[in-house]
């Protein structure tokens, strides 16, 4: 087993911006270990998948028990997998409560951990999460406030453990959308979609696949939170 070349771990890695995360890490010659309910057996050798939900107590320790023993090492966890609901606050029911708390925080959570006890003996090490524009910009035609509950937490989490392990030779960064193109938004909805950015439009899988690529390359960069969201989080453009 060569330990050489660099590790990734993607979580909500079977399509989007995962998907497009795994690919980028690949065309850079790393290896990857992919995680996420629906994802399939890998046929490239240097992609492991896991098939579980990330919410779930165990995952992360079968996650980073099979990224050591293929690869023997992590360097960036990419904490991708999240859901989103738009809705009116008084109409999120218990289970959209918990399904928020399960993928957004608990997995952020059980990941983190894990991956942080791995880069601390490894002496070094990048945490990047995906998180939402909509945490410093809410928008009256987007209620989602659950999104902002779950997803601010790890805007503060984020820099919180950047300051926690900047001696440790571990940085700890977040990426922050826009509204991106990805199977989760049905084509009729990108016009509506694209008007809400100050820019004009959406954002593309590669426009957050290259903000991640940024902060992984980026060694003074750590307790980040990237805004790529068309101006989003900057303010509001009235035409």
């Amino acid at each position: 087993m060569s330990t050489e070349r660099k590790v990734a771990v993607v979580t909500g890695a079977s399509q989007g911006i995962g998907a497009g995360l795994v690919q980028a890490f690949r065309d850079r010659n790393c290896r990857v270990v992919a995680t996420s309910r629906a994802i399939k057996p890998a046929t490239d050798p240097d992609i492991v998948t896991v098939a579980a939900d990330v919410g779930a107590a165990g995952t992360a320790d079968d996650v980073f028990k099979a990224a050591l023993e293929r690869f023997g090492r992590v360097d960036t966890l990419v904490n991708n997998a999240g859901i989103f609901m738009a809705k009116p606050f008084t109409a999120y029911t218990q289970d959209d409560y918990a399904s928020y708390i399960s993928t957004n925080v608990t997995g952020f959570f059980h990941m983190t951990q894990r991956a942080l006890e791995l880069m601390s003996r490894q002496g070094h090490g990048h945490v990047v999460s995906i998180t939402t524009s909509l945490v410093d910009q809410p928008m009256s035609s987007v209620p989602a406030a659950l999104a902002s509950l779950t997803k601010g937490a790890l805007n503060a989490a984020t820099r919180a453990l950047a300051i926690e392990y900047a001696r440790t030779g571990i940085r700890v960064n977040a990426v922050s959308p826009g509204i991106i193109k990805t199977p989760m938004h049905p084509a009729e909805a990108h016009p509506a979609l694209a008007a809400l950015h100050p820019v004009g439009r959406m954002g593309e899988i590669s426009d957050v696949v290259g903000a991640v690529l940024y902060l992984d390359s980026a060694s003074f960069v750590t307790g980040e939170v990237l805004h790529v969201d068309g101006g989003q989080a900057a303010g509001h453009h009235m035409p």
